[in-house]
């Protein structure tokens, strides 16, 4: 069996021809919550141990970041890493001294951009007065609240651990330590009214965020409302909440820049841009996904998703669960998949440059998406339009292999 840090191995000769190497950002997982939400679907464990609430081994699983991060480093030799995303899970659960050292070890071993945005994932449920000051004093520059709602009813409803005036003094402290920090907010809640959505999305803006992520709710398999579904807003109602926290996003200066983000000037996510470019990101922690290009192949890789055996492996330089090649005929979907959510589209150089393809490979995909007026193409430029954001599975499905 290939050894799948091999560098060798992923830097032979093959089909793809790429000419330069696109951004390469970091992604960290830090997997525990206080509690499992009923809709969440990620890679997320309860902070408990075997007889009941406990601290997870913070100390342990930061070790085995450094090795898993030490063993993935032949795969990315001489890059530069341009932003860090720790995601979870409740990163925030994870004491600022943590943070602080997880980002020491991450310093030493990679080229860290000098203005890299390093971005940290936080929970209202776990907030404490100064706590966010100390993340910032450790080097994160960008903070990203799960608020969710600010009406307690809809957050019990969503099994969430805090309640509006958490939500509240949070987002308060975020906006004293932070430059820039992001809130999530979902609409098309468990019984949620027109008004209802309005309110919550009045109440986030007041608070003057620079950027808010707005997410349907959705019902994902293997999670407790697919077991058991609440009754949601049809469509219709969903369509006009989405229309109308649009509009209010606007009025406040934010633009809508992505599917489902919005941002004032200067403030859009650094990191997730590179995601939705088609960049690298190396994937660390249980669970991390990545995606890493080499000279002639486009690669992705996934981590052990059971945090016990993640640190038990890491450790040996084998926290690995694959590393696998991207066919030659998937990768013009897969660039699809995250360009066409951008509101501005993307350049058809960065296509043939990020994919190793010709424009040949998509012509026919983008007549169709044209004719369908689903996407515009303008000097040199592919961007959805509004009918092609409101169908995006559609769209994208244009540039699925035949």
């Amino acid at each position: 069996m290939t050894d799948p840090v091999d560098i060798r191995h992923w830097m032979r000769p093959g089909t793809l021809q790429l000419q330069a190497l696109p951004p390469l950002s970091l992604y960290i997982h830090l997997p525990w919550c206080l509690k499992k939400c009923p809709y969440c679907d990620f890679n997320s464990h309860e902070w408990a141990g075997d007889s009941g609430p406990a601290a997870p081994p913070e100390q342990r699983y930061l070790d085995a970041l450094r090795a898993d991060l030490e063993t993935s480093l032949p795969l990315i030799w001489g890059r530069t890493v341009h932003s860090i995303f720790i995601g979870g899970g409740t990163p925030s659960l994870f004491s600022p001294e943590s943070i602080d050292r997880l980002l020491a070890d991450v310093r030493a071993r990679v080229r860290l951009e000098a203005d890299a945005e390093i971005t940290l994932e936080a929970n209202p449920g776990t907030f404490e007065r100064d706590r966010f000051r100390a993340f910032r004093q450790a080097g994160v520059t960008r903070l990203s609240i799960g608020v969710q709602s600010f009406n307690d009813q809809h957050l019990k409803a969503l099994g969430r651990v805090h309640d509006r005036a958490q939500a509240l003094a949070a987002v308060e402290e975020a906006a004293r330590s932070f430059d820039t920090f992001n809130l999530d907010v979902m609409y098309a809640l468990p019984g949620q009214t027109l008004a209802q959505a309005e309110e919550d999305m009045r109440t986030a803006l007041s608070l003057a965020p620079p950027h808010i992520s707005i997410y349907h709710l959705t019902l994902e398999p293997n999670t407790y409302f697919a077991k058991f579904p609440p009754a949601l807003p049809d469509d219709d109602d969903a369509y006009a909440m989405l229309d109308r926290i649009t509009e209010l996003t606007t009025e406040a200066g934010l633009q809508r820049y992505e599917v489902s983000a919005y941002a004032k000037p200067g403030h859009a996510c650094r990191h997730n841009l590179n995601y939705w470019q088609f960049g690298d990101y190396l994937g660390i922690g249980a669970g991390a996904h990545g995606k890493l290009s080499f000279a002639h192949r486009v690669a992705r890789t996934v981590k052990l998703r059971d945090p016990r055996r993640y640190m038990e492996q890491a450790p040996a330089g084998q926290a690995l669960a694959s590393m696998d090649e991207v066919a030659r005929a998937d990768l013009p979907f897969e660039f699809m998949l995250n360009a066409l959510r951008l509101k501005d589209g993307f350049a058809l150089q960065d296509f043939m440059e990020r994919t190793g393809l010709p424009l040949s490979s998509i012509q026919a995909a983008l007549q169709e998406g044209e004719q369908r007026g689903l996407l515009l193409r303008n000097a040199g430029r592919v961007q959805p339009t509004t009918r092609g954001l409101d169908f995006l599975s559609d769209l994208q499905s244009l540039f699925l292999p035949d």
